[in-house]
């Protein structure tokens, strides 16, 4: 590939596509966000992503799509398997469609994977070889990367880390589990624990009151207990945290690590780091056009 071949990545989600137009050194040329089409059933939300790629790549330039899905795609990166929160997404032909369309070779993958092959590519990644990214939205979405690249597992579904079991016997979860990581750690859980918005509970943290400080520390340790073992698993040079919650990170953090630190050896935990993801809701669409990038590099 010449240095002026261009691709697209596109962040499919329930309420807004996002796309942009990148050059293989990950300059972003052009970016567009629109609706997602409401019912966002397959035939319509395709079309109005075509319309959208001619809308950001007027001159017909890039040469091959990514696109980042919110649920599992097949191990080939040819399938939304299932797309949360979009009705009627099951093992919807993303790839044979858009190319169809398009005439440009396109891969599908989940929207968190995406975000960390994002931040490994131009985001806090680039430090690390091995590092997993949780991504704290709705729910809690995940991204391992393993050696430089991200593992997906036997059939493309790994790294689903928010649903972590953390308590057997917590609240029930849409994936079918118990206590997950996710029901306890994400902004639906925060609104849940709390009443109140991620970043209501920032100001208030901010202007010290005693409550919102003992519920983000409680918010950190739970956080810490999950990625404790994920830590013993993978043992990854670093955690990175994406997504709403991440403003407040200065708050939860130190429970965070503190929780780490208790129930994570020191040989298994070794010159670990918790940071926070760079790339914000950018992360999607850059993994997203590096994916593209891989498939028609090889």
């Amino acid at each position: 590939m010449t240095n002026d071949h261009q691709v697209i990545g596109i962040d499919l989600g329930g309420t807004a596509i996002k796309l942009g137009r990148f050059l293989p050194d990950g300059t972003c040329l052009q970016s567009l966000t629109v609706l997602t089409p409401q019912p966002a059933i397959p035939d319509a939300v395709l079309s109005v992503m075509v319309d959208a790629i001619a809308s950001v790549d007027p001159q017909r330039q890039a040469v091959a799509i990514g696109v980042g899905t919110p649920g599992p795609a097949d191990a080939t990166g040819r399938i939304a398997k299932v797309a949360i929160n979009l009705p009627d997404w099951y093992n919807v032909p993303v790839a044979d469609w858009l190319e169809a369309k398009t005439g440009l070779p396109t891969i599908v993958a989940n929207d968190a994977n995406c975000a960390g092959v994002g931040e490994a590519w131009l985001g806090v990644g680039r430090k690390f070889q091995h590092f997993i990214l949780l991504t704290i939205g709705t729910g809690v979405g995940g991204a391992i990367i393993l050696d430089g690249k991200l593992f997906i597992g036997h059939r493309g579904a790994a790294g689903e880390l928010g649903l972590i079991t953390l308590h057997p016997d917590g609240s029930p979860c849409n994936s079918g589990n118990q206590g997950s990581l996710e029901q306890y750690v994400s902004v639906t859980a925060i609104r849940r624990r709390t009443g109140k918005e991620p970043a209501q509970l920032c100001t208030l943290a901010e202007a010290g009151d005693s409550d919102t400080l003992q519920f983000w520390t409680e918010y950190g340790k739970d956080l810490g207990a999950g990625l404790a073992s994920l830590v013993y698993v993978l043992s990854p040079e670093a955690v990175a945290i994406g997504g709403g919650a991440c403003a407040c990170a200065e708050f939860f953090f130190p429970a965070t690590w503190a929780e780490i630190e208790r129930r994570v050896e020191p040989s298994s935990r070794e010159g670990l780091q918790l940071v926070c993801a760079e790339l914000g809701n950018q992360a999607g669409i850059v993994g997203a056009a590096k994916l593209a990038l891989t498939k028609v590099e090889g």
